[in-house]
């Protein structure tokens, strides 16, 4: 496994990392998880070389994130960096421009959801203590800057993170300004390029480490959904793959099929895809089974895409609003 240099914070991660969204199941989750299968999963990330390891609280509500608590304590020889998120006090997700910060973030808020968060994972501190949702129009206010300066100095938390909300790449560039932002995780794939017109040359200038999410579209970019494409009840793709948006992510799928070399399977291709940009730290994909994680691992070793290929993908390119569904 290749490793990558975290930014300003200096660490070397692995460039794959692990997202546990879909691990942990739970409400409002992905359905299908279990503890036993997930724990298979993780060990196996680790022993083939996985050192970054993102979850939120909000990820079973807390299970997660013990999950990863164990996995460090079965693994006391290795140095996993661990990174979390506080949910929304509100419970929203996304936040909008109505939203106040008071009302999303509060200093007592992620003081309570820090110390829960500590008491999952078992350990002293968190290596990325990273916002759920954000608004950039919170830049300059004292509340959430106060404490997490104060978390940083008490050494609970080593670095601070926003996670963007969806397909809004610019809401944060003002905050990044403000100098305490170590990391940015936003949404970027082959469809989703947008990052790069001025989020990542702003990562650039300033240092911040780039977190990749979604690298498969939710589940499109596996080529694996199709226009009948059903989850069982409670889960949450059923809300995100609406019709409007379920049929024109599998045309766009189908499209790219055709152009995936022989010797390679559409979520390798999109995984060395996001490798291809060194602005990107790590990229973190969900990894629920023994095969997802052999398989995305992999993708480390492999060589760079070719120009001719690189130069297609890039006419996939997506640009999408948020809208009631996208969550």
């Amino acid at each position: 496994m290749r490793e990558r240099r975290f930014g300003r914070l200096g660490w070397k991660v692995s460039e794959v990392g692990y997202g546990m969204w879909g691990i942990a199941g739970g409400e409002g989750g992905w359905t299908g998880a279990d503890d036993r299968t997930g724990d298979t999963a993780l060990d196996e990330a680790v022993r083939l070389g996985c050192t970054f390891f993102d979850t939120a609280w909000i990820y079973g509500r807390g299970h997660s994130e013990r999950m990863l608590g164990r996995l460090v304590e079965r693994h006391p020889e290795r140095r996993l960096h661990l990174a979390t998120k506080p949910p929304p006090m509100d419970r929203a997700w996304p936040s909008t421009r109505d939203s106040k910060l008071s009302e999303v973030y509060p200093p007592d808020h992620l003081w309570e959801y820090l110390h829960r968060s500590l008491e999952g994972l078992g350990t002293p501190s968190v290596d990325l203590f990273q916002f759920h949702v954000w608004e950039d129009a919170w830049a300059h206010d004292a509340a959430w800057q106060d404490a997490i300066i104060e978390m940083k100095e008490r050494g609970l938390i080593r670095g601070v993170g926003i996670s963007v909300n969806r397909w809004e790449p610019w809401n944060v560039l003002e905050t990044l300004r403000t100098g305490l932002i170590d990391t940015v995780q936003v949404i970027y794939n082959i469809f989703d390029q947008a990052p790069e017109d001025e989020l990542f040359p702003a990562c650039r200038e300033l240092d911040v480490a780039v977190i990749a999410r979604v690298p498969f579209d939710e589940g499109t970019l596996t080529g694996t959904l199709t226009r009948d494409s059903r989850w069982p009840e409670g889960d949450w793709r059923n809300t995100y793959f609406v019709p409007e948006n379920l049929v024109p992510s599998v045309e766009r799928a189908e499209r790219l099929a055709r152009i995936v070399p022989e010797d390679m399977t559409m979520p390798e291709l999109a995984l060395r895809f996001i490798l291809q940009n060194p602005d990107v730290a790590t990229v973190i994909p969900g990894m629920r089974k023994l095969t997802h994680v052999r398989a995305n691992i992999a993708t480390s070793d492999a060589e760079p895409l070719s120009e001719e290929l690189m130069a297609r993908l890039r006419g996939f390119r997506w640009d999408r609003r948020p809208t009631e569904w996208s969550q």
